[in-house]
């Protein structure tokens, strides 16, 4: 996350300095290296050089597919399209820690990645004969400073968010606070500067359009819910309802399989009625599930909680996707590198924020409630994370108010030029 946060400012420059081919076999081929590093790690600083580089391939790779995507296909076909995007995005992290599993018990750590050379290989060879250049080289000047405030500013602020949970004393620790401080000092830096430059590197007038606004505020509050809870329900169904590992991955597959399924549905959907009718009734669905996370007990059948992250996952399906596309509808062709690496980049920044700040009120909520217990047992501990699960919960029931409330001021998008 924090290589690929770093990267996203840069894809919207590089994406205009290489052709479609360029841009893609370069990255696989960098992926490509990156998994063979890591394949043949002898220690762990190779193997977390081989991760870093695999990032530095795919984490640019994501925004150059969607500026293709959007290129390709018009602004009635595009949520089809993003449908289909979405599964690989959604199926793969929901049946990856499965099939991980298998591979390791079967063939050990290092298949993980060389299984993935025949397919890296393959995408490269398909490329070459197959595809074709869509984007446009126009490649604009690239400012170093605004490079190394982006780079400084993505990667303090998801640094800092990230240590909040393991590091004394929370948000008041100094290491935390300094670097949180310092990441966001860097990035208002950036965005002035990029006012000021006569080609920014992050062109963030896509804010001046509505829709791309709204859509992206809402994509980020959905981003911080979900991330937030693919950590704290795990806590939560491991601790007072002292479930395995095993079970709770059962608990959750479902729902994630689900949503991967039926992300290209949403996406014909979305095609045919717009945004509303599917953002509007997603919040409110996902209102409701965060609700009940927020009341939930230990006591509740466990289909009850499988059935919950089914409909929190369906919510997601119904959100993510269409206010996306719905924001990058409303951009004209220009500003489509620069929409789209803010997408991507807005995704490990929320995620780190809404990790942390779960985490952080979970755990003060914990702390209250055990407040004045010396010796707390072990029903008492479970009591008070119960409670202290509940603070975050309610806390995401209002980000999700917020969100539904800009949902209702969303419009059908059309590019500038076709309006």
């Amino acid at each position: 996350m924090l290589v690929m946060g770093m990267l996203m400012p840069l894809s919207a420059s590089l994406v205009q300095w290489f052709s479609t081919r360029q841009m893609f076999i370069g990255l696989m081929s960098i992926f490509l290296v990156g998994t063979l590093i890591a394949g043949f790690a002898v220690n762990f600083p190779m193997l977390l050089a081989g991760r870093m580089i695999q990032t530095a391939g795919t984490g640019l790779l994501i925004p150059t597919i969607m500026t293709t995507m959007l290129l390709l296909f018009e602004p009635h076909e595009r949520g089809k399209a993003m449908g289909n995007f979405g599964l690989v995005m959604m199926f793969a992290p929901a049946t990856g820690p499965t099939l991980s599993g298998i591979i390791v018990d079967l063939l050990g750590w290092r298949w993980l990645f060389f299984i993935v050379v025949p397919f890296a290989i393959g995408s490269i060879l398909l490329a070459l004969r197959y595809l074709e250049n869509v984007t446009e080289v126009t490649r604009p000047k690239i400012d170093v400073l605004s490079g190394l405030l982006s780079s400084l500013g993505v990667a303090s602020v998801i640094y800092g968010f990230s240590s909040v949970g393991t590091s004394a004393g929370g948000f008041t620790n100094p290491v935390v606070l300094l670097t949180i401080i310092l990441g966001t000092a860097a990035l208002i830096l950036f965005g002035l500067r990029q006012q000021k430059l006569a080609e920014p590197m992050l062109d963030l007038a896509v804010f001046k359009y509505a829709n791309y606004s709204r859509g992206m505020f809402i994509f980020v509050v959905v981003v911080i819910a979900m991330f937030a809870s693919n950590i704290v329900m795990p806590i939560y169904l491991q601790g007072p309802m002292a479930f395995s590992a095993k079970i709770v991955g059962m608990i959750l597959l479902p729902g994630a399989l689900l949503n991967g399924f039926l992300s290209p549905v949403m996406g014909r959907i979305f095609d045919k009625i717009g945004p509303r009718k599917m953002i509007i009734p997603g919040m409110i669905m996902l209102m409701l599930v965060m609700l009940f996370y927020s009341v939930m007990h230990p006591g509740i059948s466990v289909i009850i909680f499988i059935i919950a992250h089914i409909l929190l996952m369906i919510s997601i399906s119904m959100i993510m996707m269409p206010s996306n596309t719905n924001a990058l509808n409303e951009l004209p062709k220009r500003l489509y590198p620069h929409g789209t690496a803010i997408s991507n980049m807005m995704q490990p920044l929320a995620g780190a924020m809404g990790v942390s700040l779960f985490i952080t009120i979970m755990t003060n909520g914990q702390q209250q409630a055990l407040d004045g217990t010396l010796r707390p047992s072990a029903a008492q501990v479970n009591e008070a994370l119960t409670a202290g699960v509940h603070h975050a919960y309610w806390f995401a029931t209002v980000l999700i108010i917020a969100g539904l409330v800009m949902s209702l001021f969303i419009t059908r998008s059309l590019p500038p030029e076709e309006k």
